[in-house]
């Protein structure tokens, strides 16, 4: 894997804890990758792991570059290895992630024709044959995504205090304010084991909130900085309340506000903030369909992350919200940003003139638009405003 004093084109990066087996699962596939063993590297930074997991890869697998660490850091200890990467593109990889055999050779077409192409987004699947994404489209996932080296490094690859949670957002917003391009690829593949071992519900709770708190207050302009900070934190409060792990939810929440407060502000430019928030673009696309259908009153489908964006559109094109159907926090008595959240069957007798798609991953939404468009069966329309194209979806619902 890789020559001495050659330089390949491809470094796959990993950080691992305590996951062997799935790691050693991992690099085996690296083997099947559709290039040359001179052609990449495999740089693995091990978190202090205590499985075993350093003895079995010297062993097993020699050639990989191994980087042991005193202490876990998460998936942010990718770092430590990409310092020492020679690809001219780096691949992140989770322990239990891997690209299909054909990907690699076609992410490195990508990025020949689109010079200012900084992040190759991987289309990812899980064992059970469903879809992994991030929850908004332009931002890289961990768990498959190939980068222009030179763009990573001068971006500052992962924020090393976020430990892990909300990570890619930051790297992803500092290289859209580079004016590089974050976009997710349909034949760019890779699988996810989504292996069990360090996901822990109250960390990962904590995790979220303070590190989306953070995200925020360093690198979104005012006055979003607080609108958004206050937004996620109440919907991953609801999150935490259905969860058991509200305790968790505000003692990360409290970290967030506190480090947010004390660090300097560093706001990404307008355009990178539009084109990661899409908030202007979602008054606009909701503008035409209001429009075009005469709407007055909408549901919303979906607490999604990016829900903010299309209540701020409604309250600025003056339309009444009747609720938001969510599958997963609806029917609990639940109040979102002043809107009813509702189980689908409490929505679906709700009155309104148009059921809009409020979720901008593209795996939720494509879920939740053919879920709806059933149920409607040709009636009442349902609007994924970011889909299959805005001018076809106001087609077919008209």
């Amino acid at each position: 894997m890789g020559l001495p004093g050659h330089a390949p084109l491809v470094s796959f990066l990993i950080a691992t804890f305590n996951r062997r087996d799935v790691l050693l699962r991992t690099l085996g596939e690296l083997n099947h990758c559709a290039l040359q063993p001179d052609e990449f590297e495999i740089l693995l930074v091990d978190n202090a792991s205590t499985d075993g997991t350093a003895e079995a890869v010297l062993r097993e697998f020699p050639g990989v570059n191994l980087f042991p660490l005193a202490r876990n850091r998460g998936p942010c200890a990718k770092n430590v290895g990409l310092r020492d990467a020679r690809g001219e593109f780096v691949v992140f990889l989770d322990d239990d992630s891997f690209p299909s055999a054909d990907t690699i050779p076609r992410m490195v077409e990508h990025f020949d024709s689109d010079p200012r192409l900084g992040a190759a987004v991987f289309t990812i699947t899980l064992p059970d044959g469903s879809r992994e994404c991030s929850a908004y489209p332009d931002v890289c996932i961990g768990c498959g995504t190939g980068f222009r080296r030179d763009a990573l490094i001068a971006a500052g690859g992962l924020p090393d205090d976020f430990f892990m949670a909300a990570e890619e957002y930051d790297l992803s917003l500092r290289l859209l304010n580079a004016g590089w391009r974050v976009r997710t690829f349909d034949d760019l593949h890779a699988t996810h084991l989504k292996t069990p071992g360090s996901r822990f519900p109250a960390r990962i709770t904590r995790l979220d909130a303070r590190n989306n708190v953070l995200l925020a207050m360093k690198h979104f302009p005012d006055p979003w900085r607080m609108r958004y900070s206050v937004a996620w934190l109440e919907r991953y409060r609801l999150m935490a309340r259905a969860n058991g792990t509200s305790t968790a939810l505000w003692a990360g929440a409290l970290q967030g506000l506190a480090r947010g407060m004390t660090q300097e502000h560093r706001p990404i430019n307008p355009d990178a903030f539009e084109q990661f928030s899409k908030i202007e673009e979602t008054r606009m696309r909701l503008a035409n369909a209001a429009r075009a259908l005469n709407l007055r009153r909408v549901l919303f489908l979906d607490v999604g992350k990016n829900f903010i964006a299309y209540h701020e559109a409604a309250r600025a094109l003056g339309l009444e919200i009747a609720g938001v159907a969510d599958a997963r926090l609806g029917g609990r008595g639940f109040r979102y940003r002043g809107v009813s959240v509702l189980a689908d069957d409490q929505a679906w007798a709700a009155s309104f003139d148009a059921a809009i798609v409020s979720n901008l991953s593209p795996v939720h939404a494509k879920m939740r638009l053919a879920q709806w468009q059933r149920r409607s069966a040709g009636g009442i329309p349902v609007i994924d405003l970011f889909g299959i194209g805005e001018d076809r979806q106001l087609a077919l619902a008209a």
